[in-house]
């Protein structure tokens, strides 16, 4: 019998945790909702996780970084998306808007809750900010945005 050719039921991506020498998060606004992330996204078929988010934060940002520890492991079951969060140091540029990113802020950890940022991604820069030896590996089953907003606003 021949063996079965399974197709990925899952996407992998890729985040970075990016701090300066002050301390301060990396977040990205986000032009298609306006919401504030981390730099990162979709690692493509040929690459590794850490090419991924080398090429994702380039993209996003027109930094230049290196992946360095890995923060966690996060399963988006409702998505089948795995999500990989790593720290990373800049090695070159500076932020610059872009079609994925139009503004970037360098926040203190204490001043995130004032920012909107994607509850997962805060939780994520939660995580690292506790700089536990080894990875976390966690699900993120919270509401999609979109519910989240129309429970805001009287709806789900």
């Amino acid at each position: 019998m021949a063996d079965k050719i399974h197709k990925p039921t899952h996407r992998v991506g890729a985040f970075a945790i990016i701090r300066d020498d002050q301390g301060r998060v990396l977040i990205s606004r986000r032009t298609d909702s306006g919401w504030f992330n981390l730099p990162g996204g979709g690692v493509e078929p040929h690459e590794s996780a850490a090419e991924g988010l080398v090429r994702e934060v380039r993209e996003e940002t027109s930094l230049e970084v290196e992946a360095g520890r890995l923060v966690g492991v996060y399963s988006k079951p409702q998505k089948h998306e795995i999500v990989l969060t790593f720290e990373a140091r800049v090695t070159g540029g500076s932020p610059q808007p872009s079609d994925e990113a139009d503004q970037h802020e360098w926040v203190a950890p204490e001043d995130l809750a004032q920012w909107q940022i994607l509850p997962k991604h805060l939780e994520r820069i939660q995580d690292a900010l506790r700089e536990e030896p080894a990875a976390i590996v966690k699900d993120q089953r919270t509401p999609s945005l979109r519910a989240r907003e129309a429970e805001e606003i009287g709806g789900m």
